[in-house]
């Protein structure tokens, strides 16, 4: 009985901060009281099927990606290296397999499945739990209700990928770590560089993760919806079209994820690959005064083609998911 009581206390506090953070009056016309009792509900009835599908589709989708990961990333650490002859994925991938052999392909797909498993199921599911709820915050724009929702839901992600992410990043660029999994790269870190350590990319996380997510989530939401109303105009059956509006928008989602999210990937990667402690604002400086604008998209050729086999496969699985477990298409309700 206490620990259902200290929920509901919990449950409540969360729901009244979420309302008076974005609302400019909190009890005007008896509004807030309204938000806070379908917020509770919402939070005391959380759909454990989303978390499911987001953290399946994650898993399997960056799982599979690896090895473009893999060189993506030493394209950006090192792009003196990976410049002229060895300039593209194709050449880079050549370089890296005559020096290092074959196995440097699947560096960090430990960290990278178990990471991305959990921050696809808490941004996946946080996402469509925060939906309803900023609809009901923002009325009257439900573009700023699922960008808000998306914010949120990236901003937990980062916070979760945050360790799992700086040992990924160093196991592929650290020679120290190479071949490493997650349960010695991880560890050897924390002992290191402190367990906090693997916390001080949080705001290059951000910057890649928020823009990321909105891209993604919203994008996938807004475009699938758009199809299914132009189905319904033109009186086709939406069954038997799921399957390649789920593709379209995931292709469509994967381009504006990959625009949106590149200059915080690659000062995520600078912030990780630097041992001299630099802030988020001199990284940022530094990479700006090595390549200019263009020194932020360093890397997107091999990008594009990694993200655009993440996002397109990993919105594909967690539609597919979702209906499995019961639940409907995104954009068919």
């Amino acid at each position: 009985m206490k620990s259902q009581s200290r929920s509901k206390v919990i449950t409540r506090a969360l729901a009244l901060t979420l309302t008076v953070l974005t609302s400019s009056q909190p009890y005007a016309h008896g509004a807030t009281p309204a938000a806070i009792t379908k917020i509770c509900s919402t939070l005391q009835n959380l759909d454990y099927r989303y978390f499911v599908a987001g953290g399946v589709c994650a898993a399997t989708s960056h799982g599979i990606t690896t090895p473009i990961d893999v060189i993506k990333t030493r394209i950006q650490a090192d792009p003196s290296k990976f410049s002229g002859p060895n300039g593209g994925l194709k050449n880079a991938a050549a370089l890296v397999v005559k020096e290092e052999g074959v196995g440097v392909l699947l560096g960090g797909l430990g960290p990278t499945v178990v990471g991305y498993g959990v921050e696809g199921a808490m941004k996946f599911g946080v996402y469509e739990i925060m939906k309803p709820i900023m609809k009901d915050l923002i009325r009257g724009s439900q573009a700023a209700a699922y960008i808000g929702a998306s914010i949120i839901a990236g901003a937990v992600a980062a916070v979760l990928l945050c360790p799992m992410e700086s040992c990924r990043i160093k196991i592929v660029t650290d020679p120290a770590y190479a071949g490493m999994g997650l349960m010695g790269g991880l560890p050897k870190l924390a002992r290191e560089e402190g367990l906090l350590s693997t916390f001080g990319g949080i705001y290059a996380m951000l910057a890649k993760q928020v823009p990321y997510t909105i891209g993604k989530q919203v994008s996938f939401d807004v475009v699938a919806g758009l199809l299914y109303a132009a189905l319904a105009k033109i009186e086709l059956s939406a069954v038997d079209f799921k399957f390649v509006i789920s593709v379209l928008s995931a292709a469509i989602a994967s381009v504006l994820a990959c625009i949106t999210s590149q200059p915080g990937d690659m000062i995520l990667t600078k912030t990780y690959k630097t041992t001299t402690g630099k802030s988020f604002r001199n990284i940022i400086a530094d990479i700006y005064k090595e390549g200019g604008l263009g020194g932020f998209f360093t890397g997107t050729g091999a990008r594009i083609v990694h993200v655009g086999m993440i996002i397109t496969s990993q919105l594909v699985i967690y539609d597919t998911v979702k209906q499995l477990l019961g639940l409907p298409a995104t954009g068919s309700h």
